[in-house]
C-alpha cells in the first residue's frame, strides 16, 4: 500500500513538475509583458480620460484601439518571414522580441507624453499605435512561447502564460493608478513601460527556440508570397483541416453567449454591487486561477485529447449552473457556486484549449498559424453581442436561455469526440504538437 501511495505521489509530481521547468517559468514572464499593453489602452486609459474631463461618448470611442488586436493575422506572416538586419544575428524570434519590445516601450512613452485635454486626436493616434505594437508583441510572444515549450509542456506553459497575463494586466492597472495619484499620468505610463522588459529578458536568457524551424531562403516577390500564403496552404493541406477549423469556430459559441449575460442575470435577481463584487470578482478570480493550475496538471496527466474533451464538457455544464441560479433566485450560496464553477471551467478550458491550438501550429509558420487560429476562435465572439443575448432572454427567459447555450455547446463536444475516435485530432496536429515528450 505504501508503494502504491508513493507511486501516486510520484505520478502527480511528474504532472506538476513542468510548472517548475525553465520553459514554463519563461512563459510566465512572457505573459506579464503580453498583458500590460492591453491594460494601457483599456481600463487605465478610460480612467485617465475620465479624470481629464473627457465625455463618456468619446471615452467609449477609444475602445476602437482594441480592434487592431483582431487584425494581427494580417501582418503575423512578417514575424515568420522577415529577417531583421543586425538584430537578426540573435535569431529570428529573439530579434523580433527585442524590436517589438522596444516599440512597445516607445509607443507607451508616446501615449504618456500626449495630453488628452489639449489634443484628443494625438491621444487617439497614440492609443492606436499602442494597440498595433502591442498586438505585434503578442504575435512574437505567442510564437516564442509555442516554440520554446516542448509538446508535453504546452499545458503547463499555457497556464503559466495566463497567470503572467493576469499579473501583467492587473499589475499595470494598479501601478498606473498608484503612480498617477502621486506624480501624474505621464509618470504612470512611463513607469508601466518597463513591463515590456520581462519578455525581452526572457528571450535573451533562454535564447532562440531550439524547435524553431526556418523555411529555405527565397528571394523577392516569391519569398514574400510564400510567407503570406504558406501558412494557409500548409494548414489546409492537412487531413481533416476543415473539420478542425469548424471546431475552432463553434467550440465556444454557447460559452460566449452565456458570458455576455451574467451581469444582467445578477442585476435582475436583485444582487447588490457589493455582492457581485465579492462573488464575481473574489470567488470567480480564485476559482479561475485554480482552474488554470488544474488544467496544466490534467493536460500533463491525461494528454491533449482527453483533457480538451473534459474542458468542453465542463464549459457546457457551467451554463446549466446559471439556469439553476435563475430557478433558485437570489441566493448568495447559489451565486458563489455558479460563479466558482464557471470560472474554474473557464480557467481549466482556457489552458488546455490554448495548448491544443498551440499544438496545431507548424513550427515553420508558428506566428502566422497561431494568429490565424486565435482570430478564428474569437470571430464568433465578435459577431455575438449583448443585444443578441438580451433579445433571446426576452424571448425565452433566463432558464431556457442558459439551457439553449448549453445545447449550443454540444456540437463542439460531439465534433471533437468524433475527431478523437477517427484519429483526426492527431492527424491534423502541426509539428509543434508532434514531437516526443520527455523520457519516462
Amino acid at each position: 500500500m505504501a508503494d502504491a501511495g508513493n507511486a501516486i505521489q510520484r505520478d502527480w509530481w511528474d504532472a506538476a513538475r513542468p510548472y517548475f521547468e525553465k520553459e514554463s517559468l519563461g512563459a510566465f514572464f512572457l505573459g506579464v509583458s503580453s498583458g500590460f499593453p492591453y491594460a494601457m489602452i483599456g481600463a487605465t486609459l478610460t480612467t485617465r480620460l475620465a479624470q481629464d474631463g473627457i465625455d463618456t461618448a468619446t471615452v467609449t470611442a477609444f475602445t476602437l484601439a482594441f480592434l487592431v488586436y483582431n487584425l494581427k493575422v494580417l501582418w503575423a506572416w512578417i514575424i515568420d518571414g522577415v529577417r531583421l538586419p543586425v538584430l537578426g544575428r540573435l535569431g529570428q524570434r529573439v530579434s523580433w522580441m527585442i524590436l517589438a519590445g522596444l516599440l512597445v516601450i516607445a509607443s507607451v512613452a508616446n501615449l504618456a507624453l500626449v495630453d488628452p485635454s489639449e489634443d484628443l486626436l494625438a491621444t487617439s493616434i497614440a492609443a492606436v499605435l499602442v494597440g498595433i505594437v502591442g498586438a505585434t508583441f503578442d504575435i512574437v510572444i505567442d510564437a516564442y512561447r509555442i516554440e520554446t515549450l516542448k509538446p508535453y509542456q504546452l499545458g503547463t506553459g499555457s497556464g503559466m502564460n495566463q497567470y503572467g497575463w493576469r499579473v501583467g494586466s492587473a499589475g499595470a492597472g494598479a501601478i498606473a493608478l498608484v503612480v498617477a495619484m502621486r506624480y501624474g499620468w505621464s509618470a504612470a505610463y512611463l513607469s508601466c513601460a518597463a513591463l515590456a522588459l520581462p519578455a525581452m529578458l526572457t528571450a535573451l536568457v533562454l535564447g532562440e527556440p531550439a524547435r524553431h524551424k526556418v523555411e529555405s531562403a527565397r528571394r523577392g516577390f516569391a519569398e514574400i508570397w510564400h510567407s503570406i500564403a504558406g501558412p494557409f496552404a500548409e494548414f489546409f493541406s492537412r487531413h481533416g483541416a476543415w473539420l478542425v477549423l469548424a471546431f475552432i469556430l463553434v467550440h465556444k459559441i454557447g460559452d460566449t453567449l452565456a458570458n455576455l449575460t451574467f451581469r444582467l442575470l445578477f442585476d435582475d435577481l436583485g444582487f447588490s454591487n457589493d455582492e457581485i463584487a465579492i462573488y464575481d470578482v473574489g470567488v470567480g478570480f480564485w476559482a479561475y486561477l485554480i482552474g488554470i493550475f488544474v488544467g496544466g496538471i490534467i493536460y500533463a496527466r491525461l494528454g491533449l485529447k482527453r483533457s480538451v474533451l473534459i474542458a468542453l464538457i465542463l464549459m457546457a455544464v457551467s451554463n446549466v449552473s446559471f439556469a439553476a441560479l435563475a430557478v433558485a433566485g437570489k441566493t448568495n450560496l447559489g451565486l458563489a457556486a455558479a460563479i466558482g464553477f464557471e470560472n474554474f471551467a473557464s480557467g481549466y478550458g482556457g489552458v488546455v484549449v490554448v495548448a491544443y491550438f498551440s499544438a496545431l501550429c507548424d513550427l515553420r509558420f508558428t506566428a502566422a498559424h497561431y494568429a490565424m487560429i486565435s482570430a478564428a476562435a474569437s470571430i464568433v465572439g465578435r459577431v455575438l453581442t449583448g443585444t443578441t443575448a438580451g433579445g433571446l432572454i426576452e424571448w425565452v427567459g433566463y432558464v431556457n436561455f442558459y439551457l439553449l447555450t448549453t445545447a449550443l455547446a454540444v456540437p463542439g463536444i460531439v465534433l471533437f469526440a468524433w475527431m478523437m475516435r477517427t484519429g483526426l485530432v492527431d492527424e491534423a496536429l502541426g509539428s509543434a504538437g508532434k514531437e516526443i515528450g520527455p523520457p519516462g
